[in-house]
């Protein structure tokens, strides 16, 4: 007798079907609307200011008091942005509230384009060198030489102003660029702070692999370490652009004359100007709104990264 073996399958599982997906609905907790309300309002807080020197910067001069209340521009015209460009003439300026003196403004965005733009580039390329050094290097005495730059932050500015000042005087170059940029050329010690705790993050590893190719330390940090570090080294350059930006004081005294005056000291000037016995409230406003448009470009553009490489280098 033959046997045959039939192998039978196992019958298939009968098809589960998965349950269906339930939407999603928004829970309107008490705790949760009172939250989003209070973040309404902080932010309504935060950016009335702007609204209000927007509102003022679309006012005529003449007839703003006589509106001081009101949420909307009182005599709504486009004449003040127009004289702090230049493009007014003198019985315009004067028939709305200007003084009817030249603003310059051109000549004043140039001269801060050009002294926030060395000061970063010096602050970011030798901030990088001596962030590697505390990083990267082991010499003697780095944990004290890099204590002293971290105390130098708690050192307020207004220190160290007057001692700068004199040094400027003694060298001859007040009411230069070289006045303007050099106390701030050279690294400062959040740009090292800022990098150092980037590069401390970077494998050693890959600096052991360059080394056994043939590489030294600037070639290391200059083919490896800085590409690594784009993100950290573009949002340093922009906090110090926007830093360097805004500053006001110092370029106030030792930059004093047109050829090298800044924005920023530009509209303390023409804040000085009082026709008739006032202040140009609105072209006072438009020519803060217009130069703060380059900052507020680049922190739509960057924000984002900003945060990032804050967070990641471990500032609280």
């Amino acid at each position: 007798m033959v046997h045959t073996d039939v192998t039978t399958a196992p019958p298939n599982p009968a098809p589960t079907t998965a349950p269906a997906a339930t939407p999603t609905t928004l829970r309107f907790a008490p705790g949760r609307i009172l939250a989003w309300a209070a973040l309404i309002g902080v932010v309504a807080i935060t950016l009335f200011p702007f609204y209000w020197m927007l509102r003022t910067a679309l006012s005529n001069g003449t007839t703003l008091a006589t509106g001081g209340s009101s949420l909307l521009p009182v005599d709504f015209t486009w004449g003040a942005f127009r004289r702090v460009l230049g493009l007014a003439t003198t019985e315009e300026a004067q028939a709305e509230g200007g003084s009817g003196t030249s603003v310059e403004f051109w000549v004043y965005l140039r001269n801060s384009v050009v002294v926030a733009t060395l000061i970063t580039a010096g602050q970011v390329f030798f901030g990088a060198l001596a962030a590697y050094a505390f990083a990267r290097l082991r010499w003697p005495g780095r944990d004290a030489v890099f204590f002293l730059f971290l105390t130098a932050l708690m050192v307020p500015p207004i220190f160290t102003q007057l001692p700068n000042f004199l040094l400027m005087r003694d060298l001859g170059i007040l009411n230069t660029y070289s006045a303007v940029v050099l106390p701030f050329f050279f690294m400062t010690p959040f740009a090292i702070f800022f990098l150092r705790q980037f590069f401390l993050g970077i494998s050693s590893e890959i600096e052991e692999a360059a080394r056994l190719d043939g590489a030294g330390h600037v070639r290391t940090f200059f083919r490896i370490i800085v590409p690594m570090s784009w993100g950290p080294v573009i949002t340093l350059a922009l906090l110090q652009y926007v830093q360097a930006w805004n500053e006001y004081f110092w370029p106030l005294l030792v930059a004093s004359e047109r050829e090298v005056r800044t924005l920023t000291v530009a509209l303390g000037v023409f804040r000085a100007q009082e026709p008739q016995g006032n202040p140009d409230w609105p072209g006072l406003m438009a020519a803060t709104l217009i130069a703060a448009v380059p900052v507020l470009l680049l922190f739509l553009a960057f924000g984002r990264r900003i945060v990032d490489s804050i967070g990641f280098s471990g500032i609280k």
